[in-house]
C-alpha cells in the first residue's frame, strides 16, 4: 500500500469518526433536555381509594332446615332418593366387562330368546358382541340391566348427586337400526 493510500484512509476514518461522535452527543442533548423537562413537571394530583364498607356476616345454623344452596325441588329430589336407604355403588363387586365403556359408546345389536331367558346383543366401539342379561352391569355409571324388550335394554345407573351421595337415574340402549 502506498504512502497516499493510508493517508487517504486515514482521513476517511477521521471523518466517519468525527461524524459519529458528532451525532452521538446531539442525540443525547436532545434526550437529556427532555428528561430533565419531564421531571420539571408539576406531579398530578392521584385521588384517595374510596373507603371499603365492611359486609355483614351472617352465620347459618341448619338446625334441620334445607341448605340455602340448594333449590326446593333439588331439596325434595335428593330426600326422597337417599333419605334412610345410603344409596351408594357397591364398589366390593367385580366390575362387568361392559361397564369399561360409556352407555353411549354401547349398541344393541339384536335379541336372542332361548328356553325362555332372554339376552340383549351389545356391541362395543371395537365391534365385539357381548350377551348380557338383565342383573347384568353395562356402562360407566353403574349401570344395572332391570329389563330387555325387543327394542331397548333398560337399565338403572348410580350416579353422584353433586352433594356428596348418590341418585338413581334411568336410561335404555335402543334397537340400533341398520
Amino acid at each position: 500500500m502506498r504512502l497516499n493510500q493510508k493517508i487517504t484512509l486515514f482521513s476517511i476514518c477521521l471523518v466517519a469518526l468525527n461524524l459519529l461522535t458528532g451525532c452521538a452527543d446531539r442525540g443525547m442533548h436532545d434526550l437529556k433536555s427532555y428528561v430533565d423537562e419531564v421531571k420539571a413537571r408539576k406531579a398530578g394530583h392521584i385521588e384517595p381509594l374510596p373507603e371499603i364498607k365492611p359486609i355483614e356476616t351472617f352465620s347459618y345454623i341448619s338446625d334441620g332446615r334445607r341448605s340455602p344452596f340448594v333449590s326446593q325441588a333439588q331439596s325434595e329430589e335428593t330426600g326422597t332418593q337417599n333419605e334412610g336407604i345410603g344409596l351408594s355403588p357397591d364398589f366390593n363387586r367385580r366390575k362387568e366387562e361392559l361397564e369399561n365403556y360409556p352407555l353411549d359408546s354401547l349398541r344393541m345389536v339384536g335379541l336372542l330368546e332361548q328356553l325362555g331367558s332372554t339376552w340383549a346383543l351389545v356391541q362395543t366401539q371395537e365391534r365385539t358382541i357381548h350377551r348380557v342379561k338383565t342383573g347384568n352391569y353395562l356402562g360407566a355409571n353403574h349401570g344395572q340391566i332391570t329389563q330387555i324388550s325387543e327394542t331397548q335394554v333398560e337399565l338403572t345407573e348410580i350416579i353422584p348427586d353433586g352433594q356428596g351421595g348418590y341418585r338413581e337415574r334411568q336410561a335404555s340402549l335402543a334397537l340400533a337400526g341398520e
